[in-house]
Protein backbone atom coordinates (compact mmCIF):
# COMPACT_ATOMS: atom_id res chain seq x y z
CA UNK A 1 0.00 0.00 0.00
CA UNK A 2 1.30 3.64 -0.99
CA UNK A 3 2.53 5.79 1.99
CA UNK A 4 2.36 8.37 0.29
CA UNK A 5 -0.56 10.71 -1.60
CA UNK A 6 -0.57 10.65 -5.47
CA UNK A 7 -2.64 13.06 -8.58
CA UNK A 8 -2.33 9.93 -10.58
CA UNK A 9 -5.58 8.36 -11.05
CA UNK A 10 -5.60 4.71 -12.49
CA UNK A 11 -8.32 3.22 -14.54
CA UNK A 12 -9.20 -0.54 -15.77
CA UNK A 13 -11.31 -1.48 -18.49
CA UNK A 14 -15.32 -1.09 -18.03
CA UNK A 15 -16.92 -4.70 -17.80
CA UNK A 16 -20.03 -3.93 -19.01
CA UNK A 17 -19.56 -1.12 -21.50
CA UNK A 18 -22.73 -1.83 -23.87
CA UNK A 19 -25.13 -0.77 -21.22
CA UNK A 20 -25.79 2.48 -19.45
CA UNK A 21 -25.25 2.32 -15.29
CA UNK A 22 -24.51 4.04 -12.51
CA UNK A 23 -21.33 4.07 -10.57
CA UNK A 24 -22.03 5.61 -6.90
CA UNK A 25 -18.86 6.00 -4.97
CA UNK A 26 -19.34 8.21 -1.23
CA UNK A 27 -15.57 9.59 -0.21
CA UNK A 28 -16.41 10.80 3.52
CA UNK A 29 -12.94 11.91 4.52
CA UNK A 30 -11.55 14.77 1.61
CA UNK A 31 -9.94 17.22 3.08
CA UNK A 32 -7.78 20.75 1.71
CA UNK A 33 -6.77 24.11 3.41
CA UNK A 34 -8.34 27.08 3.26
CA UNK A 35 -6.64 29.53 0.86
CA UNK A 36 -6.96 31.87 3.61
CA UNK A 37 -6.21 30.72 6.91
CA UNK A 38 -4.74 27.54 6.19
CA UNK A 39 -7.01 25.79 8.67
CA UNK A 40 -8.18 22.33 7.41
CA UNK A 41 -11.88 21.74 5.43
CA UNK A 42 -13.74 19.04 5.70
CA UNK A 43 -15.53 17.23 3.18
CA UNK A 44 -17.68 14.67 1.82
CA UNK A 45 -16.98 14.23 -2.05
CA UNK A 46 -20.06 12.17 -3.71
CA UNK A 47 -19.38 10.90 -7.44
CA UNK A 48 -21.67 9.72 -9.76
CA UNK A 49 -20.56 8.25 -13.22
CA UNK A 50 -22.05 6.39 -16.23
CA UNK A 51 -18.60 5.27 -17.13
CA UNK A 52 -17.98 4.44 -20.64
CA UNK A 53 -15.04 2.61 -21.68
CA UNK A 54 -13.25 2.96 -18.53
CA UNK A 55 -13.90 3.03 -14.84
CA UNK A 56 -11.42 4.80 -12.08
CA UNK A 57 -10.17 2.34 -9.94
CA UNK A 58 -11.01 2.69 -6.56
CA UNK A 59 -7.31 2.57 -4.43
CA UNK A 60 -5.85 4.84 -6.60
CA UNK A 61 -9.12 7.38 -6.35
CA UNK A 62 -8.07 7.23 -2.23
CA UNK A 63 -4.71 8.25 -2.49
CA UNK A 64 -5.63 10.87 -4.91
CA UNK A 65 -8.44 12.48 -2.93
CA UNK A 66 -5.66 12.43 -0.13
CA UNK A 67 -3.11 14.50 -2.38
CA UNK A 68 -5.06 17.44 -1.76
CA UNK A 69 -4.61 17.33 2.01
CA UNK A 70 -2.02 19.94 2.31
CA UNK A 71 -2.97 22.09 -0.37
CA UNK A 72 -5.09 25.34 0.08
CA UNK A 73 -8.00 25.47 -2.31
CA UNK A 74 -11.57 27.13 -2.40
CA UNK A 75 -14.26 25.03 -2.42
CA UNK A 76 -15.66 25.69 -6.00
CA UNK A 77 -12.05 25.54 -7.69
CA UNK A 78 -10.94 22.07 -5.86
CA UNK A 79 -14.25 20.33 -6.94
CA UNK A 80 -14.15 21.69 -10.53
CA UNK A 81 -10.23 20.01 -10.53
CA UNK A 82 -11.33 16.66 -8.86
CA UNK A 83 -13.89 16.33 -11.75
CA UNK A 84 -11.75 17.37 -14.41
CA UNK A 85 -8.92 15.30 -13.56
CA UNK A 86 -11.15 12.32 -13.10
CA UNK A 87 -12.82 12.82 -16.37
CA UNK A 88 -9.16 13.59 -18.19
CA UNK A 89 -8.76 9.92 -16.99
CA UNK A 90 -11.94 7.79 -17.77
CA UNK A 91 -13.79 9.86 -20.29
CA UNK A 92 -17.06 8.77 -19.09
CA UNK A 93 -20.29 9.59 -20.70
CA UNK A 94 -21.84 11.65 -17.67
CA UNK A 95 -20.10 12.61 -14.57
CA UNK A 96 -21.27 14.37 -11.40
CA UNK A 97 -19.28 15.50 -8.39
CA UNK A 98 -20.97 16.73 -5.34
CA UNK A 99 -19.04 18.29 -2.84
CA UNK A 100 -20.89 19.03 0.97
CA UNK A 101 -18.10 20.75 3.29
CA UNK A 102 -18.46 20.73 6.63
CA UNK A 103 -19.41 24.49 8.28
CA UNK A 104 -16.57 26.93 8.34
CA UNK A 105 -17.76 30.57 10.19
CA UNK A 106 -21.28 29.30 10.27
CA UNK A 107 -22.07 29.01 6.74
CA UNK A 108 -22.06 25.44 4.65
CA UNK A 109 -20.89 25.15 1.18
CA UNK A 110 -22.05 22.25 -1.27
CA UNK A 111 -20.63 22.35 -5.12
CA UNK A 112 -22.01 20.01 -8.03
CA UNK A 113 -20.11 20.17 -10.52
CA UNK A 114 -20.85 17.98 -14.11
CA UNK A 115 -19.78 16.58 -17.37
CA UNK A 116 -21.51 15.38 -20.40
CA UNK A 117 -19.75 13.68 -22.98
CA UNK A 118 -20.98 15.15 -26.20
CA UNK A 119 -22.33 11.93 -28.00
CA UNK A 120 -23.95 10.71 -25.06
CA UNK A 121 -28.05 11.02 -24.50
CA UNK A 122 -29.08 10.12 -21.20
CA UNK A 123 -31.68 7.51 -20.95
CA UNK A 124 -35.21 8.60 -20.20
CA UNK A 125 -36.45 7.90 -16.37
CA UNK A 126 -38.39 5.41 -15.51
CA UNK A 127 -41.66 5.59 -13.32
CA UNK A 128 -43.01 2.43 -11.91
CA UNK A 129 -46.64 2.26 -10.75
Amino acid sequence: MSTRPCKELETFENPMPERDYTIRIDIPEFTCLCPKTGQPDFATLKLEYVADQKCVELKSLKIYVWSFREEGAFHEKVTNDILSDLVRACEPRFMRLTADFNVRGGIYTTVVAEHKADHWTPPQNITLP
